[in-house]
């Protein structure tokens, strides 16, 4: 599957916020966001009015990179939601939410979405006991989520690691196990997403 291998930052001064792509450099006075406030490009800091299409436009990317999808993937995800019950909008994030490299990043055993997106591709994790390393892979009420018994000393830091994890999820640093408690709902989801217009996108 096709993906982004440009220069991440870039992604981030578009969307005019930091979406967290480069872990601890995010936080730090590195951030490309922080010394260049303005979107790439040499009409970056041009002011231009944008339509109502563009801000829907705008939101739908900005989710996209968030999570590392496409944007076939992405539609399909929203077709996915638009058939479940309830709201098209938090029916989305929730299946975002549940992707594989979303909950190890959840979980404190990745430092960024990126960077869980490459565990998970390499084979760290399983999933109920059975190994999975896709990283779109969708997961359910109640499974375990474990780091293999193979890969366990690359993760020996997580031991000594206290992560805020969200009270959906549970996260056990003595076996290095994490378990989904609860489906996620929209206030366990802390991220500044107006779901509402890629609804409204989609509707069109």
């Amino acid at each position: 599957m096709a993906r982004y291998t440009g220069a991440v930052c870039r992604l981030c001064r578009r969307e005019g916020m930091k979406l967290y792509l480069k872990g601890d450099r995010c936080y730090s006075e590195k951030c490309a966001l922080s010394q260049k406030a303005y979107a790439p490009g040499q009409h970056g800091q041009g002011r231009k009015k944008v339509s109502e299409y563009g801000i829907q436009l705008r939101e739908k990317q900005k989710v996209k990179r968030i999570y590392g999808v496409q944007e076939k993937q992405f539609r399909r995800y929203f077709d996915k939601a638009e058939r479940q019950r309830g709201v098209c909008g938090e029916n989305l994030l929730r299946l975002l939410e549940l992707r594989l490299d979303n909950v190890v990043y959840r979980l404190g055993m990745a430092s960024s979405r990126v960077d869980a997106r490459q565990l998970v591709r390499h084979g760290h994790f399983t999933v109920n006991g059975k190994k999975v390393d896709i990283p779109s892979y969708q997961i359910d009420l109640g499974d375990v989520i474990a780091i293999k018994q193979t890969s366990k000393q690359k993760f020996a830091h997580l031991k000594e690691y206290r992560p805020i994890i969200p009270k959906w999820l549970d996260f056990s640093t003595d076996t290095l196990e994490g378990k989904v408690l609860a489906l996620p709902v929209r206030e366990d989801i802390d991220l500044n997403i107006q779901e509402h217009l890629i609804v409204e996108l989609y509707s069109r």
